[in-house]
């Protein structure tokens, strides 16, 4: 048996300390398997004192992750230290250009540096591994880079966010407000304090866009994507789209045109009948569609400790396992040197249509209005659904649900923003994309 792994590990948080109890309670298997030990030699962490639950008295004590990186008591230095800057680039960029491999879980760093990374990576001979960063413990990431070599990838979609998927999932099952739902969530550990980067998309594009990456080999374009989040997603949104025989989602969807790629994270109302309208809770699920298998959908723990932690030990397995002095393949599957410049796509027809929810005031002429606002722009309407309300005087209001055919997103824009303007709406109109869905 060859000499073993030397592990260094900055960030100690419950991925790091999970991480750590996997390699000692695991760690005969692990060795039988990957045919070397995997020990950590050294740690780096922001409270040396502080109990994590497992001991790593045996390592040496870094308070400088940066110069854990460098040392050279180590092969592999994983980061769990988070953010797209500061101790967790420099340490990173500093492992790599000392010749060591580097696994990490860190999206938001990969979303902004990702292809300087792989640069540094693929220069030096070692390898950066990221299943953690996206999906948790889904080996979407292996499967993309690896195991769906010689496939043609159109579309990558899925729920990459399992706050949430929570949260919409209990305002289905329960009839629970938004803010009622992220306050359980806040409360049970799946949303942060300030949960704002979760809701409002950003974790899911930091997501997409790595997976964009992989899929159609091109540069990470984070910045390049529709962003919307699901805070103003309301009970009566819920309760419309069940009514039609739909479940909201938020997905991030990557989608390969003749112009170029279109990247968005958006509630999305998918079929009720489609597998990921069945992906409940915290769970993840990523759907990947090719020209050889058609569609593949991976499911499974999005986030947690344990689910993490089976990421990076994945990816400390495969490091292990490599031969010195083997060629190590691409980060993002093509060079990164190849990787092509982004290209957004043109404006095209959605293929599912829009849901519309409109409350407008309770009087003669104002669905007229709407239907012509609607012809005006060209939208083909699918179904109507009209909504009296329950209280008759002057300044009553209804609720009128449209769901159109394939339209461009312009196209109803224009339409809300005319029958806004013509006084006719209440409230802001509720627009919600609808996907086709396996």
């Amino acid at each position: 048996m060859s000499d073993a792994l030397r592990v260094g590990i900055a960030g100690l948080g419950t991925v790091g300390a999970s991480v750590l109890k996997i390699l000692r309670d695991k760690g005969d298997m692990l060795t039988r398997q990957c045919g070397k030990e995997i020990i950590v030699t050294a740690v780096s962490a922001r409270d040396a004192k502080r109990d994590r639950g497992v001991d790593f008295s045996s390592a040496t004590w870094f308070d400088d992750p940066v110069a854990l990186a460098k040392s050279n008591n180590i092969d592999v230095f994983i980061e769990l230290i988070g953010g797209d800057e500061g101790p967790a680039r420099v340490a990173v960029e500093a492992a790599l250009k000392s010749g060591r491999h580097v696994v990490t879980a860190n999206k938001a760093l990969l979303a902004k540096h990702g292809v300087s990374l792989a640069k540094i990576a693929e220069e030096k001979g070692v390898l950066l591994n990221f299943e953690a960063a996206v999906a948790g413990g889904i080996p979407v990431i292996k499967a993309l880079r690896e195991s769906l070599t010689g496939n043609t990838v159109s579309r990558v979609y899925g729920i990459m966010n399992g706050t949430c998927n929570y949260i919409l999932t209990r305002m289905w099952d329960e009839g629970i407000s938004f803010e009622d739902c992220l306050a359980d969530a806040q409360r049970l550990g799946y949303a942060e304090a300030d949960p704002t980067f979760d809701i409002e998309g950003n974790d899911t594009a930091h997501k997409l866009a790595i997976l964009t990456s992989l899929a159609f080999g091109t540069q990470i374009a984070a910045d390049d994507i529709y962003l919307e989040g699901i805070s103003n997603i309301s009970l009566a949104d819920i309760k419309a789209a069940d009514e039609l025989g739909y479940r909201i989602k938020l997905l991030g969807v990557a989608l390969k045109t003749d112009s170029g790629i279109e990247q968005r994270v958006h509630p999305t109302m998918v079929p009720v009948e489609s597998v990921i309208a069945q992906v409940h809770g915290v769970t993840n699920a990523v759907a990947i569609e090719t020209d050889l298998l058609g569609e593949l959908l991976l499911s499974g723990p999005g986030a947690g400790g344990a689910a993490t932690a089976s990421a990076v030990i994945g990816d400390l397995a495969d490091i292990a396992k490599s031969r010195p002095g083997f060629q190590h393949g691409p980060v993002f599957g093509t060079p990164a040197k190849a990787l092509a410049p982004y290209k957004r796509a043109k404006m095209r027809s959605h293929e599912g249509g829009y849901f519309i929810r409109l409350t407008v005031h309770d009087r003669a002429g104002v669905f007229a209005a709407i239907a012509k606002r609607m012809a005006d722009n060209e939208i083909s309407l699918e179904s109507i659904v009209q909504r009296q309300s329950a209280v008759n005087h002057p300044d009553a209001t209804k609720t009128v649900i449209l769901v159109t055919h394939e339209t461009t997103e312009a196209a109803v824009k224009k339409a809300l923003e005319g029958i806004v303007k013509d006084g006719h709406s209440t409230d802001k109109p509720q627009m919600i994309r609808i996907e086709r869905a396996g």
